[in-house]
Parts: structure tokens; sequence; C-alpha cells
């Protein structure tokens, strides 16, 4: 099965080049696009897309609210894909603190789309360049800290979630510390359960936030 998109910009021209990106390759289909945030939640609802390409700042709803909405919505949501100018900019990180997945540039290339797709796609790593890390080491917290001290990570666990957080996929991880990819999806799922976290884009954000890793 095709791996199918749901595109949501305010500007046609990007919406037209997002799609004859994606639909130059074989295994994947746009199957759908909306203008503004507040489309999304019906539009996915309907099309069941496996990744939303949204733009972070729209007139209406933007790309941090539209996320919410589909998350608390929708079952078994589909993958978020925030679409931005600038990679420092701060809705950027509060679309990823809302629950999207990754993030792309508009100016990355067609390749760099195609990857950023599939990668959000698959939830096997993470598109969390360092800017995006700088912004949420700013936001550090007392609440994040005690939220990651309550976790009590093992050591193991501590391992993965930084490498994790230098956006390593659970195969990097395996080589890395040299186990088996299964062992490392265990202590990824315990490093989730323990921190409350929907999936890695938000047990990162937590580690940034904490403290327990640094920006750099």
């Amino acid at each position: 099965m095709p791996l199918t998109v749901l595109l949501v910009d305010d500007e046609p021209l990007v919406r037209a080049g997002l799609r004859a990106v994606l639909e130059a390759q074989s295994d994947i289909t746009v199957v759908g696009e909306a203008a503004d945030g507040a489309a999304v939640v019906p539009l996915v609802r309907e099309l069941r897309p496996d990744v939303v390409a949204m733009d972070v700042r729209m007139p209406l709803l933007d790309g941090i609210e539209a996320t919410r909405a589909v998350l608390r919505a929708v079952p078994d949501p589909p993958k978020i894909l925030v679409i931005t100018t600038f990679e420092n900019d701060e809705y950027v990180y509060g679309a990823l603190r809302a629950g999207a997945d990754g993030f792309l540039l508009k100016r990355a290339r067609p390749a760099e789309i195609v990857h950023a797709v599939r990668l959000v796609a698959d939830g096997d790593s993470l598109l969390f360049p360092a800017a995006v890390r700088r912004l949420a080491a700013e936001y550090g917290n007392p609440s994040a800290r005690a939220a990651m001290a309550r976790a009590a990570l093992t050591d193991r666990e501590s391992a993965v979630l930084r490498l994790m957080a230098r956006g390593l996929s659970n195969a990097e991880i395996a080589t890395d510390l040299v186990v088996g990819i299964e062992t490392v999806k265990s202590h990824v799922s315990a490093v989730l359960a323990k921190l409350g976290a929907r999936d890695r884009t938000q047990a990162v954000i937590a580690a940034y936030e904490s403290g327990f890793v640094a920006p750099g």
C-alpha cells in the first residue's frame, strides 16, 4: 500500500510543489489538500492519511492548534510533519510540543522532502535539528526536571534516550550500544512509558527541557 499524505498550507504554490515532489515517488500518494488548519480534522477523518504535512503558520487555525485538534479528536491519528520557513521558529517548537512528529523547511530539496515524509511515517527516528534543540533547552522548567527524576530511568534507558535525542534510529542505536534491535525497541518503549510520552519526539523534548540532555 502506498504511503498517503494530506497537504495543509495556505499557499497554493507550496501545496503544488509538495504534491509534485511527493507524487513523483511510486510509494507515496497525496490524498488531499487544505488551505487552513481548520479543515484538517474533517479531512483526516475522511481520508485517513498516514502523514499530514502541515504549515505551521496559517490565518484561521495555525499548525499548533491544528495538531492539538487532530490528536484530541482522531483515534489512531496520523503522523504530523510541520512545515516552516525558519528552523528556529518558535511556532515549530510549539507544534512539536503539541504532538507533531517532525518538521520540514519549505526550502528543502526534493530528496529531503521525500525523506522527511518517509522518516516521520516510519516513526523510528527524529527530525529534530540543532535550532529546535536549543529552543527546547531554553524552555527548561522545574516540572520537566521533576518528571525526569520521577521516571527513574535505568542506565541503559538513559543511554538510549541520549541517542534518541541525537536523532538516531533504532538500528543506529543498536549498533552504537552493540545490542539487538528488539532490545532497543524494548528500551525505547520503556522510556516512553516512564516519561508518559506519546512518541519519540515528546520524549526528546522532555529530555532537553529537563536538562537531561544539553544541546550541542
